[in-house]
């Protein structure tokens, strides 16, 4: 599988300019940035939430921590992480694990993390381990421009280590 159905479906539906990038298989968002040669920074991992009666959609920098408390401050919620098990409900079309950064495709609101604002483009998962999906700052914007966002992440200390050794 290259890409989900509902997600080629819903861009092609949208109509905004996409592109695969083909990589290794990888397990987590990192690797997949890693093995694609993107910067962490324009690698936006989607981290899925629940408060007990609604799931909403988390989408952050694959270099970033999702930080509940913002979160749940901002939305005035008690979200918890979705262990992966329910995650497989929810992205029926998509392997384990996953998860791509469209949840208003399934059906869930999102709230993206205010520093993808100003990215050139940015990449997140197709729906399988091995495929991004590439939108240039204006597809990503027309994508994501009526989803909420806010600052909810901040720079894990493995990627400030990383960052700090590379310079």
């Amino acid at each position: 599988m290259s890409i989900a159905p509902r997600i080629e479906a819903h861009l092609s539906r949208v109509g905004v300019p996409y592109e695969i990038v083909h990589h290794s298989t990888t397990s987590t968002s990192m690797e997949s940035a890693r093995a694609a040669h993107i910067p962490a920074t324009q690698m936006a991992k989607a981290v899925t939430v629940f408060d007990g009666e609604n799931y909403r959609v988390c989408v952050i920098p694959a270099s970033h921590r999702l930080m509940l408390n913002w979160l749940n401050r901002h939305m005035s919620r008690r979200f918890r992480l979705v262990p992966e098990d329910e995650l497989e409900m929810l992205f029926e079309d998509c392997e384990a694990g996953a998860v791509p950064a469209l949840g208003q495709v399934y059906g869930l609101p999102v709230i993206w993390d205010q520093s993808l604002l100003t990215l050139p483009s940015v990449y997140f998962e197709s729906g399988d381990h091995e495929n991004l999906i590439r939108l240039d700052h204006g597809s990503f914007m027309q994508i994501m421009g009526l989803q909420d966002h806010a600052v909810i992440s901040c720079p894990t200390d493995e990627y400030e280590d990383q960052a700090h050794l590379v310079h």
